[in-house]
């Protein structure tokens, strides 16, 4: 027995599916379901249930499920006295990754009681500099990058919320079509300050055989809500922790119904890091964080 075959089966039990499991462990899911497979022949049993709809676990797996979770937080412990006392994890970011990066950073400092770790604000040229000069860990963005001597990984995938004035035409529904939205102009900063934001936008358009229609770029003096109340047939978008920390009065907050304004979040870090047991445990806690804030979880 070892302990990555408990691992896999203890993420197969909490995710209740082979495929999630298979991306929170960094593995295929070829390789996880052949690891459980030797796990169960060598304890002559079957741990879990599988069919073409869920993944259940049998009797024998429920009583396997904490004793698992009991040797990955020895494991846990175990790697830990390898690490220097001091040892630091510095974390770089924009203001905006703040609330998940918190939630994370509590999960790993459960198993990582000594690690000290550090979360900067950085702008994102800054954020690679620091990442490739070893002065941070880990960077988090929106989007990918390609870039010599580091490696990105994605976390997941950020819904945008749309957002109008409670004047908007289509304010207080909670869901709308894009084909709805392409009559109004769009307000953004211009694109080479948001090029992520304008690609993403204008590809969901495009899937459905239509043209956004920009309005007059947002100034770097303004913002965009404040710029759609005065304009109350425009609308935005805004990233999700971004519209949580903004003001409801006059606004009104709306979901793509078919869930085509997505926004991959990942991390940058070092080429050869990612297997560090602290960056890791970071890695599955700021999925479990981005999910939980209305993303979904990719690993």
């Amino acid at each position: 027995m070892e302990f990555r075959q408990l691992r896999y089966f203890l993420a197969v039990g909490e995710e209740g599916s082979f495929s999630r499991a298979a991306q929170r462990c960094f593995i295929s899911q070829s390789a996880i379901s052949h690891q459980i497979a030797k796990l169960e022949h060598e304890l002559g049993t079957t741990l879990l249930e599988r069919s073409t709809r869920a993944t259940r676990l049998t009797p024998a797996g429920e009583r396997l499920m904490p004793i698992a979770a009991e040797m990955m937080g020895l494991e846990a412990r175990a790697l830990s006295v390898g690490l220097d006392p001091r040892n630091r994890l510095r974390i770089s970011a924009s203001m905006s990754f703040a609330t998940q990066s918190l939630e994370a950073i509590s999960l790993v400092r459960e198993d990582f009681p000594q690690l000290d770790i550090e979360f900067v604000i950085k702008d994102f040229t800054d954020r690679m500099t620091a990442v490739a000069s070893g002065d941070a860990d880990l960077a988090l963005i929106r989007g990918g990058v390609d870039r010599p001597g580091l490696e990105t990984v994605e976390f997941g995938l950020e819904d945008l919320v749309i957002v109008t004035s409670s004047k908007h035409p289509l304010a207080g529904v909670s869901s709308v079509d894009l084909s709805e939205l392409a009559p109004y102009p769009l307000l953004l900063p211009p694109r080479s300050s948001q090029i992520l934001i304008h690609t993403v936008v204008e590809d969901a358009f495009r899937q459905v055989g239509q043209r956004v229609m920009l309005g007059p770029s947002i100034p770097s003096d303004h913002t965009a809500t404040l710029d759609v109340l005065t304009t109350p047939r425009s609308w935005t978008v805004l990233y999700a922790d971004t519209a949580d920390a903004t003001p409801r009065r006059g606004l009104s907050f709306l979901r793509e119904a078919h869930d085509r304004l997505r926004i991959p979040v990942c991390g940058v870090v070092r080429s050869g890091t990612a297997t560090r047991p602290e960056l890791t445990h970071l890695f599955r806690a700021l999925a479990q964080s981005i999910a939980g804030s209305g993303g979904s979880a990719e690993i």
